[in-house]
């Protein structure tokens, strides 16, 4: 079956993986060769995940000489990843008791149920407001996913999973090994039979 590809989320918690692992400072050439090997993130969008976590604050960038740097520490980015939580929270909580004194008008504006301009206003002001609600929360989403203690988390989910896998697999191999011993089976009728694919292997 088709592996499913990477949400751009995911990138992003990847690539903040490979800077915390190693604690060093990368050139984009050389994160195009270590993200696709080692953490499954594409050459091609190696460079958009990085501006994306660069113009967050998450990653740090320098340009010495012709040439331009990035790094990111765990320390630096949970800071700067609360502050923007603290931000984001705090535009939350104001657009909340906005939405909530509107209502209130609106619920005011009812009685009589007159159709009046000024409700009509209040109701689109407070469907605007409903939708910045929600795009704040996707941002505060958004900042939890590259918090390093989630990123951690979700890499130790993914070995977990990496090593059922490859358990999962391994049997697979014994069992078709001792078909061909037991009943004397072609690997390729048994891989039919079975809805085994000719490309099984184990997950590096």
């Amino acid at each position: 079956s088709k592996k499913k590809g990477l949400s751009f989320e995911e990138k992003r918690a990847r690539m903040m993986e490979i800077f915390f692992e190693t604690k060093d400072v990368f050139q984009l050439k050389d994160l195009e060769k270590i993200a696709p090997k080692e953490k499954g993130i594409t050459s091609m969008s190696v460079k958009e995940i990085l501006q994306s976590l660069v113009d967050d604050g998450m990653v740090d960038t320098d340009r010495i000489g012709t040439s331009n740097y990035f790094w990111a520490f765990p320390s630096k980015a949970l800071h700067a990843r609360k502050r923007k939580l603290e931000e984001l929270e705090s535009q939350f909580a104001e657009s909340s008791q906005k939405k909530e004194a509107l209502q209130k008008n609106i619920e005011k504006s009812k009685i009589g149920r007159e159709d009046t301009a000024e409700r009509a206003a209040l109701l689109e002001e407070l469907a605007t407001l409903r939708q910045k609600k929600e795009q704040l929360k996707t941002e505060i989403d958004k900042y939890r996913e590259c918090d390093p203690d989630v990123v951690e988390e979700m890499r130790q989910t993914n070995q977990v999973a990496k090593e059922a896998a490859n358990r999962w697999t391994d049997n697979i191999f014994s069992i078709k090994s001792w078909a061909k011993r037991k009943f004397g089976f072609e690997e390729s009728r048994i891989d039919k039979g079975f809805g085994i694919p000719e490309d099984l292997d184990y997950i590096d």
